[in-house]
């Protein structure tokens, strides 16, 4: 696992728009260093790219995709889609980027039913929960980013960032 901190982050945030496999942790010591994973991470974001946010309420996960939409002057619109399942935020590029929650979907008959994969293709996608709750249906090449807290220090956020 290589260790991501502010001075290596766009070097190795390259490696996003490849297929190989990505091991990558980041320490997020405060809501700032968070936001600004989020911002970095932007930089690499390319349509139908499939992002998974995995991390208990308040790990955060928003204000991740805050940094994220900030790249593109987009975070004012950014709110977790909670019951809406899935937000479109137009970041001036040329496809979309599309926020979804799944925390109130069942399972992945239910979201492909109700949502479908069509969001895929046609945009970036930003799937909260999507590893807890579709995991069957997430793309060969989706990115993980799994989010802890420290149990000593509130403000800490470990970030694994991950693709096999």
């Amino acid at each position: 696992m290589k260790k991501l901190n502010l001075e290596n982050i766009n070097e190795c945030l390259e490696l996003l728009n490849s297929s190989s496999p990505l091991d990558f942790e980041f320490v997020s010591l405060n809501v700032e260093d968070t936001k600004v994973l989020g911002y970095s991470f932007a930089k690499y974001i390319t349509p139908a790219m499939v992002i998974t946010l995995n991390g208990e309420l308040g790990s955060g996960k928003t204000v991740f995709l805050t940094g994220l939409a900030s790249y593109f002057n987009a975070q004012d619109q950014v709110s977790s889609p909670t019951f809406t399942i899935v937000n479109e935020y137009d970041i001036g590029k040329d496809f979309p980027l599309f926020h979804f929650d799944v925390y109130r979907i069942e399972n992945s008959d239910e979201f492909l039913e109700g949502v479908g994969t069509d969001y895929f293709e046609n945009g970036a996608c930003i799937i909260e929960w999507g590893d807890e709750i579709i995991p069957d249906i997430l793309p060969k090449n989706t990115i993980h980013i799994d989010i802890t807290k420290d149990e000593k220090n509130v403000s800490k956020r470990i970030f694994k960032i991950w693709r096999k």
